[in-house]
């Protein structure tokens, strides 16, 4: 199948899709993850296209090539993996989908004892059981190591040079970008490197330039500035006690510069280029991430300082080089540090001059105000 952002697809029953597995959970080194069953039978538009992605084990952040999945913008629950709070969004390989014609939901769960039946009829060689045995496993220090589609990702796709045309001509003709998006992004990394701001030496009067001009089109400052804590001096920590669903504000880009090193980190927790068209944006808390699989390791780490996810704030791929356009959508993580608390009368008011709306009534019985995500312009 080729399939395209917005198309219908409907998740194939779980007979169908353990007949496409190893006995190890997998097809074409992909796992499919436990979280994973409870859709099938159930409808969804295609979210992205995962045919580049990037690669988040190694360090390199180099991006990565898949031959066959998509996103259908379903996160995992962590529920099968030790209870981590990254939130993934989940690979679908199309084996595992077939087309449909519209929203309506049919559920083609197989019931256990039918199962049974059919794995003894040579329907397939995979189970449940299979699935859920093979995210976990004892390392060579005997410590429980997870496996899932993060963890495995270098297995199942392999690199991709930046320079490989096809990648920005699939994000064009997938739905994933539209051609004002790539343009922006391409010019960003043609300036980035070609006007020497990438250069710490040389380029002050291109950074200062770009700054300039977005300033007058109301477009977001330079993303890469370093922070101004000498490396090594400890980095300073602020408890909000937030809790989902509370209403916070993005710290402006300067006073979040003040908290970090000039590594561009706040207590081992790194503020990417990403989280900068953000800052001075108003959303509401999602969840805080205490725990989470380390993709390198897939050991359960705990976070000594929790961190927060926003709602609807993922990375958008802007500003990150050879993962330039990648479809990830990785929540990205945030310090209390670099978020202040806002009543919801402080929540900004549609702006009829650029067409934004800030704030929408979403319980009209107690005509409450819920701030969502407002619109904003895209640096190049």
């Amino acid at each position: 199948m080729t399939l395209r952002v917005d198309d219908w697809v409907e998740v194939r029953s779980k007979d169908e899709i353990l007949a496409t597995l190893d006995k190890n959970g997998r097809l074409d080194d992909m796992p499919f993850m436990p979280p994973m069953f409870k859709y099938c039978g159930q409808r969804f538009r295609v979210f992205k296209s995962a045919r580049k992605t990037c690669d988040t084990i190694t360090g390199e952040y180099f991006g990565r090539r898949l031959d066959d999945g998509v996103h259908l913008n379903l996160r995992c629950d962590g529920q099968a993996y030790g209870g981590c709070q990254a939130g993934c969004l989940m690979f679908w390989k199309t084996a595992w989908l077939k087309p449909a014609d519209g929203p309506v939901h049919v559920q083609h769960v197989l019931k256990g004892a039918q199962q049974q039946r059919d794995g003894a009829n040579g329907r397939g060689s995979c189970t449940e059981a299979d699935v859920v045995r093979a995210t976990m496993r004892n390392d060579s220090g005997g410590d429980v190591a997870y496996s899932c589609q993060a963890t495995e990702l270098l297995k199942y796709t392999r690199p991709l040079k930046w320079w490989d045309a096809r990648q920005y001509v699939e994000a064009y003709t997938s739905g994933n970008r539209t051609l004002a998006e790539l343009a922006r992004g391409i010019f960003y990394l043609l300036y980035y490197y070609g006007s020497l701001a990438c250069s710490d030496k040389w380029g002050g009067p291109a950074r200062w330039l770009y700054n300039r001009v977005q300033a007058i089109i109301g477009g977001v400052p330079f993303p890469r500035l370093k922070g101004m804590i000498p490396t090594g001096q400890r980095t300073p920590r602020l408890d909000l006690g937030l809790k989902a669903g509370d209403l916070v504000r993005v710290r402006p880009y300067d006073e979040i510069l003040a908290t970090l090193d000039t590594r561009l980190s706040n207590r081992g927790l790194w503020f990417d280029a990403e989280l900068v068209p953000f800052c001075g944006k108003t959303f509401r808390v999602s969840t805080s991430v205490e725990r989470f699989v380390d993709e390198r390791t897939g050991h359960l780490r705990t976070m000594k300082t929790p961190a927060v996810v926003l709602e609807g704030v993922t990375c958008k791929a802007l500003y990150s080089g050879q993962r330039m356009f990648c479809p990830r959508a990785i929540n990205l993580w945030w310090r209390e540090i670099w978020l202040e608390r806002v009543s919801v009368d402080e929540c900004p008011r549609p702006s009829p001059a650029i067409g934004t709306r800030a704030c929408a009534t979403t319980d009209k019985a107690a005509s409450r105000e819920v701030c969502t995500e407002p619109a904003f312009k895209t640096a190049p």
